[in-house]
């Protein structure tokens, strides 16, 4: 744990412990936990002794590292953010069932073996001697059996439609079997670590590029090798490591955390008085609903309607941070309502944003205007963009805008 003090002028010093190392769960394009001091010094420096709001929370780096340290306000649109959040926000009596590992084991163990007799025709094999057009057989095979009949189990939706796609069909019943335990266990604090150990497995699982945009075909031998790695992973291995890693790290939490899944204007009309803001908008294009619908549809189980070769959800959320033309007003409207409630912010935002750097801190100025103080800091940073093919990894500017109450 790191201590640091926040000196304001007019203030009393605010201490904030944070851990600078929260256990990982998945891999997000995005997370600020390779910057986290950077980020939790300029919350730091902003802080007015209430609650930090992480506005857009997507992985929950900041509940992980602000969770026994002050309370955390975690929100973000997309639902799978909140189990996140909730998983590093919650109180712990690990003591009280000190075998909840082996129950959930011992329950998904017999629900996937009662799956897969059932249906004994469906055998996929991933041997190495396998030749590549048998490979994409096996892989084809079960891509089609999202118009096969498993009604008779109610868990069914990722071997209907992801078998063959990010992951395997052993690896979707799998995911199936410990999604439908970790239900058993809705109403208690285990319930979110059961769900996070489930995506960390999923995530390292998956036969995609760290995210699920789309997956991977098998068009060449290399390929295939490569993707047959992932196919011959497992579950469960995963799932109980993270599981066992979560139950060491994460213990008892008395902070009155709150968690939501909100568009970003109706949580700020939710925040408290000295409410320090901490933003991370998305930065570009691309809409993080398409690179993450298959863990939003993990939380929500729903059977949903879905789309195209990546079978995205036909719901998915559509940003404004994300469109050039919306991109202006929403910056607008979201510094509006911070300036009205009298809080705080401290803003994450890249030289690579659908903005410029000088046109967002303008905007900034001329929005909260002279009851605020505007400060700008930067950093630079190798951002990952999770496996595209000629731009691993991409040299980026990140900026911390921060607007603070003047004395």
């Amino acid at each position: 744990m790191i201590n640091a003090t926040k000196n304001l002028e007019g203030n009393s010093t605010k201490l904030i412990d944070y851990d600078i190392n929260p256990p990982h769960i998945t891999k997000y394009m995005g997370s600020k936990k390779q910057i986290l001091e950077f980020v939790i010094q300029g919350i730091q420096d902003s802080y007015l002794g209430g609650y930090v709001c992480d506005l857009f929370a997507g992985s929950a780096a900041i509940a992980g590292a602000l969770r026994n340290s002050a309370p955390v306000f975690s929100n973000d649109i997309q639902n799978y953010s909140s189990f996140l959040a909730n998983t590093y926000l919650s109180d712990y009596r690990w003591d009280e069932n000190p075998k909840i590992l082996a129950e959930v084991i011992e329950k998904a163990t017999e629900r996937a073996n009662r799956f897969f007799d059932a249906f004994p025709n469906l055998s996929f094999s991933y041997e190495q001697a396998i030749p590549l057009e048998k490979f994409q057989k096996t892989e084809k095979e079960q891509q089609e059996l999202v118009f096969y009949d498993f009604s008779q189990f109610d868990y069914h939706l990722f071997t209907k439609y992801y078998s063959g796609t990010y992951w395997s069909y052993n690896q979707c019943v799998w995911i199936d079997a410990l999604r439908a335990v970790a239900d058993d266990y809705k109403h208690t604090a285990y319930y979110y670590p059961i769900i996070s150990s489930l995506m960390f497995a999923m995530s390292y699982n998956s036969q995609s590029t760290g995210h699920y945009a789309q997956y991977r075909d098998p068009n060449t031998i290399e390929s295939m090798n490569d993707i047959r790695i992932y196919r011959q992973k497992e579950i469960l291995p995963y799932f109980q490591r993270k599981f066992e890693e979560l139950q060491q790290v994460l213990g008892r939490n008395s902070f009155e955390h709150k968690v939501t899944a909100l568009d970003y204007l109706d949580c700020l009309d939710l925040i408290e008085p000295n409410t320090t803001v901490y933003a991370d908008p998305p930065y570009c294009f691309v809409h993080y609903s398409r690179f993450y619908h298959a863990i939003e549809t993990l939380v929500r189980y729903d059977y949903p309607d879905v789309k195209y070769k990546g079978r995205y959800r036909t719901d998915r959320h559509q940003s404004p941070f994300c469109i050039r033309t919306k991109v202006k007003k929403a910056f607008e409207e979201m510094f509006h309502k911070i300036k009205f409630k009298e809080a705080n912010l401290v803003l994450s935002y890249s030289n690579t944003g659908m903005i410029s750097l000088d046109d967002l801190q303008q905007v900034a100025e001329l929005t909260f205007g002279n009851t605020y103080t505007i400060e700008v800091r930067s950093l630079d940073y190798l951002h990952s963009t999770m496996g595209r093919k000629e731009d691993k990894n991409r040299e980026v500017e990140e900026w911390l805008l921060l607007a603070r109450m003047s004395n």
